[in-house]
This record gives C-alpha cells, sequence and structure tokens, in this order.
C-alpha cells in the first residue's frame, strides 16, 4: 500500500469501509491527523498509524460540505430566503443609528 501523506483539504476514501473523508487538521507536535467523515464525525489517527491505513486518494464528494449541516433553506423549503417588508428596501432594514432631525426618527 502506498504511504500517502495527509495535507489538509485532502480527501480520502477507507478501502475497507468505503467511508469518504476529508483531513481537517495536522498536529505536527502531537504527531495527529484529524479528520472529518460526510456525516460530520470527527477521528483522529495517530501519524504512524495513518501510513497503515487502507485508504486511496479520493476527489472531494459533489457536496463536500455536507459534514457543515444545512442551511435554514435547505432545512425548510418553504422559505424563499431574506424577504423586506413591502415598500421597504435592503438598507431601510439594517440596524444602525437614528439621528434627530432625520425621518429615520418617525417610527
Amino acid at each position: 500500500m502506498a504511504h500517502l501523506q495527509p495535507e489538509i483539504g485532502s480527501w480520502f476514501e477507507d478501502l475497507d469501509s468505503g467511508l469518504l473523508f476529508e483531513v481537517v487538521a495536522i498536529d505536527e507536535l502531537q504527531q495527529t491527523v484529524e479528520v472529518q467523515y460526510l456525516d460530520g464525525t470527527l477521528d483522529e489517527f495517530e501519524l504512524d498509524q495513518w501510513q497503515g491505513l487502507p485508504v486511496v486518494s479520493a476527489p472531494p464528494p459533489e457536496d463536500s460540505n455536507a459534514a457543515f449541516g444545512l442551511t435554514a433553506i435547505e432545512q425548510d423549503p418553504n422559505v424563499s430566503g431574506f424577504e423586506f417588508s413591502p415598500g421597504l428596501g435592503p438598507l431601510d432594514t439594517m440596524e444602525g443609528e437614528t439621528l434627530p432631525g432625520t425621518d429615520e426618527s418617525l417610527y
């Protein structure tokens, strides 16, 4: 088995389980490699252990951000994104200071 060097951001496939994972951290001091699977699970391997793993390089999956969870829009398909009150533009809905003598103080 080839000795693949772990690099942050690299994707690998575990030949035993078929699971894809990404290298997310390498701790040179502790000699460990931290990986994250597509379901969000984190795992850590010692660098010596890494060299014996049955892994091969793999391309990133189509949805490589799946481990980070769903956005609000993905969770609720009825949400269409940002909506502003009728008659108000995006700048009107921003929080900020209201200064006396401006139309903002008429609320």
